[in-house]
């Protein structure tokens, strides 16, 4: 029996957590799309869910959110959590003209300094007057990422957001989301398809194919056997992932920020 609280839980029943699900299970038609997943989400950790396609992965996403049911386990979620979701692709028509800021304010009113605030903190300020329709898939999932920022939430629930990005560009939106985790002090749970895209930004990755195949570190889930039997290697021909030690940072466009205190950074 599946088991929902929507009601104020005990402080102990999450010890600090945003959100706990224990054994999530889902059936449809006859088939089994998840079985007896356990993940949980803590304010300031990035938590990655990877797996090839038909995993299950935005399922489970959906599951966390409270949008879709499963046919069995228990999900906690903290009393009034604000999340900020950003789905996966958002299709508008050409044939309805919608600026950005018209878009930012779909489901409810902001202020346009609000938007000008989200927008600004994601780079893409600029684009507040511009036409939906003329944005690169880039900037669509800055905007979208933005859109999420509008509450200010507690969880940031992202949902493959390096998607129509190109290759040069999807290190600096992981940087981003990382940038933004730390300034708000939010949990982030991520949907992904590669492991190398996001063994910087992330502190605990789900390997995910139905169940879960394995979960940790990601540079120990991109050493496990599962994972390995899944995708074949453990990062693709050409990517190189290494740890080092280094005197610097990198800013939002990539260029290096010296630091006074030496830092531990996995690439």
């Amino acid at each position: 029996m599946f088991e929902f609280f929507r009601k104020p839980q005990p402080k102990t029943a999450l010890q600090g957590r945003l959100l706990d699900a224990r054994g999530i299970s889902l059936q449809l038609s006859g088939r089994r799309v998840l079985e007896d997943v356990d993940l949980s989400v803590e304010p300031g950790q990035i938590t990655t869910i990877i797996g090839p396609n038909g995993a299950g992965k935005t399922t489970l996403l959906r599951i966390l959110l409270g949008l879709q049911t499963p046919s069995a386990g228990r999900l906690l979620r903290r009393p009034g959590l604000r999340v900020g979701y950003m789905p996966q692709r958002i299709v508008v028509d050409d044939v309805m003209p919608i600026t950005v800021r018209r878009f930012m304010a779909l489901g409810g009113r902001a202020p346009r300094d609000e938007l000008r605030r989200v927008l600004a903190e994601v780079g893409v300020e600029h684009l507040l007057e511009q036409p939906v329709q003329s944005v690169s898939g880039g900037e669509m999932q800055r905007i979208l990422l933005a859109r999420a920022l509008l509450r200010r939430p507690h969880l940031l629930a992202l949902d493959e957001p390096a998607q129509g990005v190109d290759v040069s560009g999807q290190g600096e939106v992981f940087q981003l989301i990382a940038a933004l985790r730390d300034r708000y002090g939010c949990g982030v749970v991520m949907v992904s398809h590669e492991l190398h895209l996001v063994m910087e930004a992330a502190d605990s990755v789900i390997c995910l194919n139905q169940h879960v195949c394995c979960t940790g570190r990601p540079e120990a889930v991109s050493q496990d056997p599962a994972y390995l039997r899944l995708f074949g290697h453990s990062v693709p021909p050409g990517v190189a992932v290494y740890t080092h030690h280094h005197d610097h940072r990198h800013d939002l466009h990539g260029d290096v920020v010296k630091d006074a205190v030496k830092e531990h950074e996995e690439c």
